[in-house]
């Protein structure tokens, strides 16, 4: 059991692992962070990365998937394989238009989830 939060280093992702963090300590529960892209982060971007999740305090499990895979299926077969309570997710503000579409990697992970999704917005500037 823990929490899965899928992690890009924008804002809406910066939140959600931030979220995640305080949840995962306020439970005493594992976190497992993944992170999904075409190409590699930046050394600065994975270092502080890195530097947030140690200096949290909590048990956690980093996956750096780098590739074509589908970004919600790397959330997904996470959260599967660690029976998680709890999927975090980072969500885009989006213009009336917009909202009538969600991106579809947030889309699947919320349809396709055996546990509950917690989307989260980051603040407004």
């Amino acid at each position: 059991m823990g929490i899965v939060v899928g992690y890009r280093a924008t804002p809406e992702g910066e939140a959600a692992l931030k979220y995640a963090i305080n949840l995962a300590a306020e439970k005493s529960t594992r976190l497992t962070v993944v992170t999904a892209a075409r190409r590699a982060p930046s050394e600065s971007d994975s270092n502080e990365l890195r530097d947030a999740l140690n200096s949290s305090g909590i048990e956690h499990d980093l996956m750096e998937v780098v590739g074509d895979n589908d970004p919600a299926e790397e959330v997904l077969e996470a959260a599967h394989k660690q029976s998680a309570e709890l999927i975090v997710i980072g969500m885009r503000r989006r213009t009336p238009v917009g909202k009538m579409f969600m991106g579809s990697t947030a889309q699947r992970i919320l349809l396709e989830a055996d546990c509950p999704v917690l989307a989260i917005k980051a603040e407004r500037r």
